[in-house]
């Protein structure tokens, strides 16, 4: 059987396996009320302390005006904290508030539970290629 162009395409097949590995994933978001997106702001601001709206976008996948609109639900909720940094009054800082920690604070542990069961046929040491494989990838792309 001869295999399709994206078979072998590596951005077709990082996309998909992404998507299979979040929508595995959506279950476990939809018990707690959660979408993929406020999932993972909460989860890029869980290590504590602040982030600048530019570098939570990146880090989230999401542009910086759907960020936006994101957070000011995030906000009235009493999710996330909005402030202007200390020394750029024009900079916008967010963190997560003890709410938003302890929403999503379950939600890290059957996240890391979920990627076991994702890796579990892999051997550690593949599990660490992989992980570094797709680190370099981004590192060098960006």
């Amino acid at each position: 059987m001869q295999s399709g162009f994206l078979d072998d395409y590596l951005s077709h097949l990082l996309a998909r396996a992404s998507h299979l590995v979040a929508e595995d994933f959506t279950p476990v978001l939809k018990d707690t009320g959660l979408d993929r997106g406020r999932w993972r702001i909460l989860a890029a601001l869980s290590d504590g302390g602040e982030m600048p709206i530019g570098k939570l976008a990146n880090a989230v996948l999401m542009k910086q005006p759907t960020l936006t609109k994101i957070l000011d639900r995030m906000e009235a909720d009493n999710l996330v904290k909005r402030h202007n940094a200390p020394n750029d009054r024009r900079s916008t800082l967010i963190r997560i508030t003890d709410k938003g920690r302890d929403m999503v604070s379950d939600l890290l542990l059957k996240s890391k539970e979920h990627e076991a069961q994702i890796l579990k046929s892999y051997s550690a040491e593949e599990e660490e290629v992989l992980k570094r494989v797709l680190r370099t990838l981004i590192e060098r792309m960006e």
